[in-house]
């Protein structure tokens, strides 16, 4: 049995913990689909919580209430530390001194998740240009991409940008078709996801 864990924020929890559990009803319960109808042995979990940083996600693998062991995990988190960033009018050192942090959390988060699994598959985080206000926060996505990436390849690890791929879809299928507030995903969004990473999860 393969066993595919899920680690994230709200994108990744879709409603697994009060209206879909166990898996939610975004990317993480179409990916299980997807497994169950083309390869047989595999165990899927969702660990994506609402409103986690990087932070708080690390401190969740720390404490270790709940198993995070698994032969593959999936990560994708960072939109809320770059909410925290531009809505708690912090100056630009202070913002830069946050995406520091980030960046130290998300490398200890990187060493502590090898223990507990043999793969690792890291996705970029992403924002979509409406609300207008979200166009700000384009610069931040961008650097907070570029860092994470630097990871990856630091540490040989699948790397799967989103920004961009999702904005394009956006342009073609008109935004609201994609995202319902700028941040969360519509059901296309998601499966766009489950389709970009099933072939990750074979390799």
């Amino acid at each position: 049995m393969t066993r595919l864990l899920c680690l994230g924020d709200s994108i990744t929890d879709c409603g697994r913990l009060f209206d879909a559990p166990p898996l939610g009803n975004g990317y993480v319960s179409l990916l299980a689909q997807r497994l169950r109808e083309t390869r047989q042995g595999w165990s899927v979990s969702n660990h994506g919580i609402d409103g986690l940083t990087v932070a708080r996600l690390l401190e969740y693998v720390r404490r270790g209430t709940s198993d995070t062991t698994a032969d593959v995990i999936t990560v994708l988190i960072g939109i809320n530390d770059i909410g925290l960033m531009l809505n708690t009018n912090r100056n630009p050192a202070q913002k830069a001194q946050m995406m520091d942090d980030f960046s130290q959390n998300y490398e200890k988060l990187l060493q502590l998740v090898s223990k507990k699994a043999e793969r690792i598959i890291l996705m970029e985080p992403f924002i979509f240009p409406r609300p207008a206000e979200y166009r700000l926060w384009f610069p931040y996505v961008e650097e907070m991409s570029r860092r994470i990436k630097n990871l990856a390849d630091q540490y040989t690890l699948p790397y799967i940008p989103l920004h961009n791929p999702l904005n394009q879809l956006a342009q073609i299928y008109g935004v609201d078709k994609v995202t319902v507030d700028g941040i969360h995903l519509t059901t296309l969004g998601h499966e766009f996801i489950a389709r970009t990473l099933i072939p990750f999860l074979y390799q």
